[in-house]
């Protein structure tokens, strides 16, 4: 028999932030994507069924490592509390998906609970490293630790620079030198640096010849996926263009203000760019700017383009 694992990760909580939502973060599921690989070599017979939202369901689909996908819907919760599963491995921090987590029949659990007496989340004991990482950084201090390590080794597993796994594969060819994904998501506008300085990193990175191409694909998923695969670096805010690039194995240049670049592993194929300001609150994991400073209008657009420099080589 295999071991039946259950991963429930639809993007509505951040994994290691405070932050919890009802637009689901396609860039916080695509980085869960290496535990796949935690699990494999810990159950080598084992049956993967992943629990996600609509909008993050294309990332999954086609990926090797996963059995079965269900997508949320009104309906599923009775299905898999009249299931039972061997391990289950639950990412969301939303209460209602910890209380589901707790009634589903499994032996072994990782990840958040439900939280009864507060009516919030909590951690199974195999996940209280979690409760101190959120803590930490809602206290304002730097964990310097990946999210991808701290997934991997919260199931027992040694961090081995596990790669992501995006289940649609491009077929498309590189044609762009670099490519600026240059809006974030709706959640947080302060990842966001303004039209107007893209617009004079375009000139910069043409003067040295760079054939430059903006962000496409804006209303269809798998359009922005052929579009990223298209370039041959990528310049990103921290957003699911980060986690794209990385998934297919392009050189990254991400910009970062109010989140912490050292959570993010590049795979030795990046560079960071750090908003250059005295901001007191940086990083401040805030969607909204807290003193007026506006962090991402101080990155050194120079920077940038030395980073690119560098790994176009």
């Amino acid at each position: 028999m295999k071991t039946k694992v259950l991963i429930i990760k639809m993007g509505y909580s951040e994994t290691l932030d405070q932050e919890i939502g009802k637009v689901p973060s396609l860039g916080d599921v695509l980085r869960t994507t290496p535990i796949l690989w935690g699990l494999r070599e810990k159950f080598p017979e084992c049956h993967v069924t992943w629990l996600t939202s609509e909008q993050s369901e294309p990332l999954l689909r086609g990926n090797g490592l996963i059995d079965r996908i269900l997508v949320w819907d009104e309906f599923v919760p009775f299905q898999l509390m009249r299931e039972k599963f061997d391990v289950l491995v639950n990412l969301e921090k939303v209460p209602g998906v910890a209380a589901l987590a707790d009634m589903i029949d499994a032996w072994t659990r990782y990840g958040f609970r439900f939280d009864s007496t507060e009516g919030s989340y909590h951690c199974y004991e195999r996940g209280m490293s979690f409760i101190s990482y959120i803590n930490d950084k809602k206290d304002g201090k730097k964990t310097g630790e990946l999210w991808q390590k701290m997934l991997i080794e919260m199931i027992g597993v040694e961090w081995k620079s596990q790669e992501y796994i995006l289940g649609y594969r491009p077929c498309n060819e590189e044609c762009f030198d670099v490519g600026l994904n240059y809006m974030a998501g709706s959640k947080w506008p302060t990842k966001m640096m303004s039209k107007q300085k893209w617009d004079q990193l375009a000139e910069l990175l043409k003067r040295q010849g760079y054939k430059v191409s903006f962000q496409q694909g804006l209303q269809d998923l798998h359009e922005y996926i052929d579009w990223i695969n298209s370039c041959k670096i990528i310049i990103s805010q921290d957003s699911l263009g980060v986690h794209l690039a990385l998934a297919l194995d392009k050189n990254l240049v991400g910009l970062y203000g109010p989140t912490d670049p050292t959570e993010i592993f590049l795979y030795r194929r990046g560079k960071h760019v750090i908003a250059g300001t005295k901001c007191p609150h940086m990083p401040c994991y805030s969607p909204s700017c807290l003193n007026g400073m506006d962090c991402m209008e101080n990155l050194d657009l120079s920077c940038i383009v030395e980073a690119c420099v560098a790994l176009h080589g």
